[in-house]
């Protein structure tokens, strides 16, 4: 029987009704946030007199033995259980009599999903975020191994300029960085209790929110009873930043996917992170990483999906609202899978340092330094630009070595050929922030100090 059954006659819904409408497959995920939530209102109702102590001692034992079926899979399903909410409150009413029917006392399923769905985000945003600082350290361990390693840096995925391989390693990270803060600011602000709005206006009933949210640990209940139920920008405010933080999963694989490939040759991965071919034995293939870019879609999507199913619902509660939960289960799966396997495919891979800075030390790779030279001399910039790219279109055209023609120069000769030499470009890259040794290496100690407080922030979370 439904838990809405009285309202209707005695034939009960149709079959095909009930199998377009059920959540349990997939909102069962969500047991032990709505037993937290359960507990949480059962004490808040013995505060406001609804139930003596002995009835909440009943109640919350009933609870604690329905946890134990469900950790251990012993907990049986019915066919009428709807959901997860719908399962556990009849779980109980059995356990405890006509004591276990006065759990829904004061509460809707809408504010009992709102309540279940922001324990649980709330839970796997830091689990997340602590996924994704592993993967920063990773980065952090093989950027300091590193050492002077560098190779071309890249624009239009034409080689710019050179970079040590530290620095490139670390802009991944830093991008990360925001990741976790992303999420973390977003956990702050779902941080609010439904609990108590009921089905959308509150309850006659002496109910206690405030108490119920720090019994649950939020910061603070809700404001508006409508909004309490209805609002789910914290699932979409999750979404984009599980997506975002996708997206730069993603450009970590397109990169590894190039770097692996024999046309870069600048990495190679251990066995255990690559497959092979059913059909060409000679093949080792980027699986983790091409999966790392495919499944970014699939997170967009998700988050897109989602925010065209909120932009025209009307308050408060909607049925709608139950396509929540699977795009946001899949959300954290894929992502969580993808920050391990990276993880795991980053510490194991090996860099051809050899080979990227043969690619590195092109000598046309160094124009803007040989620009810069002038510069330093007096020559207006946009004057040196011209200059410099004439002799590298000129090296290009006629197949002359550009040190050739940089020496014949009047305004370069042969005190600029030191720029042309391998490694030299790298060097010479001093600003704060850049990708030269000085500033690289203070950037190594920011960025673990980073790694430090964001570690701290999610043990404290």
């Amino acid at each position: 029987m439904t838990l809405w059954q009285g309202r209707f006659g005695d034939a009960g819904p149709a079959e095909e009704l009930l199998a377009y409408t059920v959540s349990l497959p997939f909102d069962r995920r969500l047991a032990i946030d709505d037993l937290t939530g359960s507990r949480a209102h059962v004490r808040g109702l013995q505060r406001a007199g609804l139930l003596d102590e002995g009835e909440c001692q009943l109640l919350l034992a009933a609870l604690d033995r329905v946890e134990e079926e469900i950790r251990t899979a012993s907990f049986t399903f019915h066919p009428g259980d709807e959901d997860i909410h719908t399962a556990i409150e009849r779980r109980v009413t059995e356990l405890g009599g006509h004591v276990g029917a006065r759990l829904h006392t004061g509460r809707s399923r809408n504010d009992q999903i709102a309540t279940a769905a922001r324990l649980f985000t709330k839970r796997e945003i830091v689990n997340t975020a602590r996924r994704v600082v592993r993967l920063q350290q990773v980065l952090l361990e093989r950027a300091e191994l590193a050492e002077d390693v560098y190779l071309p840096g890249y624009t239009h995925l034409q080689r710019a300029q050179p970079v040590l391989l530290a620095h490139h390693l670390m802009a991944h990270g830093w991008a990360l960085a925001r990741d976790v803060d992303r999420l973390m600011d977003a956990r702050r602000r779902m941080d609010v209790s439904p609990l108590g709005a009921g089905a959308l206006a509150g309850s006659s009933l002496p109910l206690d929110p405030d108490g119920v949210a720090d019994d649950l640990g939020f910061r603070s209940r809700f404001e508006n009873s409508l909004d309490a139920v209805s609002d789910r920008d914290f699932v979409a405010e999750t979404m984009f930043a599980l997506a975002l933080l996708g997206v730069h999963l993603s450009r970590m694989g397109e990169e590894i996917v190039l770097w692996s490939s024999e046309e870069f040759g600048f990495m190679r991965l251990d066995d255990t992170y690559a497959t092979g071919s059913s059909m060409l034995p000679q093949k080792k293939n980027p699986d983790v990483a091409e999966l790392a870019r495919g499944k970014a879609g699939r997170l967009i999507g998700h988050l897109a999906g989602f925010l065209a199913t909120l932009k025209g619902l009307p308050l408060a509660y909607n049925r709608d609202l139950q396509e929540d939960k699977e795009p946001l289960f899949d959300s954290f799966d894929q992502v969580n899978r993808g920050l391990v396997a990276l993880a795991g495919l980053m510490a194991t891979a090996t860099f051809d340092s050899a080979r990227m800075q043969r690619a590195a030390d092109t000598q046309s790779v160094a124009a803007v330094d040989l620009a810069e030279w002038l510069v330093g001399r007096g020559m207006p910039f946009r004057q040196a630009h011209t200059a410099v790219a004439g002799l590298v279109r000129d090296s290009h055209d006629r197949r002359v070595p550009l040190a050739e023609l940089v020496e014949a120069h009047p305004a370069l000769g042969v005190e600029a050929l030191v720029l042309l030499e391998p490694g030299v470009a790298v060097t010479r890259r001093t600003t704060p922030g850049g990708a030269g040794p000085g500033p690289v290496a203070d950037q190594l100690k920011r960025y673990a100090h980073q790694l430090v407080v964001d570690a701290a922030r999610l043990a404290d979370a």
